[in-house]
């Protein structure tokens, strides 16, 4: 039925169109109103809520891998870049991609202060996923109040009280989290994931991850299926917008399920409690 080819003038006015169409929306974005006393950007959604907890009503803040939006292959617009021109600070969390923007928003938004809020981490083999664990955002929370502070000095008994007040918060999740931990008797028991995204979690509640490796060969996907069945394990954890299929297909191998963990999600504490419910009854 639908065997008739197109005229080739038509198909080169379908890609023209098509391409013109790409070309537009790539360059049109509108970003949030920048009309506080400090106007923030960060690259990752649960930044948000690091900033907003410290800043209160006095930020607004500007994502740039916002929802539904895989940070390792997002190419921000150019118009998503020049908003950063209206921008106060920029607060980095030390991700692969910052380097491959930060080349054209020192073009197009040289002004816009750049502030590392992983910095004084250490870091584990380079893993930059330090937002995963409550005791790591505590120094976060710390870089931010003092930058607030230092780009607006009259709301500093504001911004003082928010990090203390938020940092109370963090103590009470990290409890919580490991009476989870300690209830369900997870202590060195094992989850495997498809991204690895949540090492610095696992270390601080006393599980082991195990990442399926990228690209991985049949081999190493029925090793994995080996250690699963020996211990148990019957959730594979995967991140939407990562690889979906390997980690469907290990699951088919030990008769299993798949779940999403996702290290991304904008509500972070609701988030961190439900991961850690999942964990606790997954982990063998």
């Amino acid at each position: 039925m639908f065997s008739k080819r197109l005229p080739p003038i038509v198909l080169i006015s379908i890609l023209l169109l098509l391409f013109s169409m790409a070309a537009c929306g790539g360059e049109k974005y509108e970003a949030p109103p920048a009309d506080a006393e400090v106007n923030v950007v960060v690259s990752l959604l649960p930044q948000q809520y690091f900033v907003k907890k410290v800043g209160g009503g006095h930020v607004s803040v500007l994502v740039m891998a916002g929802p539904g939006v895989n940070p390792l292959s997002y190419e921000p617009p150019k118009g998503q870049i020049k908003a950063l021109n209206h921008r106060d600070v920029y607060f980095l969390m030390g991700i692969p991609p910052e380097n491959a923007w930060l080349p054209r928003i020192a073009e197009l938004a040289p002004d816009v202060k750049l502030m590392d809020i992983s910095q004084g981490i250490p870091k584990s083999n380079d893993d930059p996923h330090i937002w995963v664990s409550p005791r790591l955002v505590k120094t976060q929370a710390q870089t931010i109040a003092q930058a607030l502070i230092q780009i607006d000095p009259a709301h500093e008994a504001d911004y003082q009280a928010n990090l203390e007040a938020f940092m109370a918060e963090l103590d009470t999740l990290d409890a919580d989290i490991q009476r989870v931990m300690d209830k369900n008797q997870v202590a060195g028991k094992t989850f495997i994931v498809a991204h690895p995204a949540w090492g610095y979690f696992a270390r601080d509640y006393g599980l082991e991850m195990i990442a399926i490796p990228e690209n991985s060969t049949d081999a190493q996907l029925q090793e994995l299926a080996d250690l699963a069945r020996q211990k148990g394990i019957e959730t594979i954890f995967y991140q939407r917008g990562f690889d979906e299929k390997t980690p469907e297909k290990l699951a088919r191998i030990i008769d299993g399920r798949t779940i999403p963990l996702e290290p991304l999600n904008p509500n972070w504490e609701a988030n961190l409690r439900s991961v850690s419910m999942m964990l606790a009854r997954s982990a063998k």
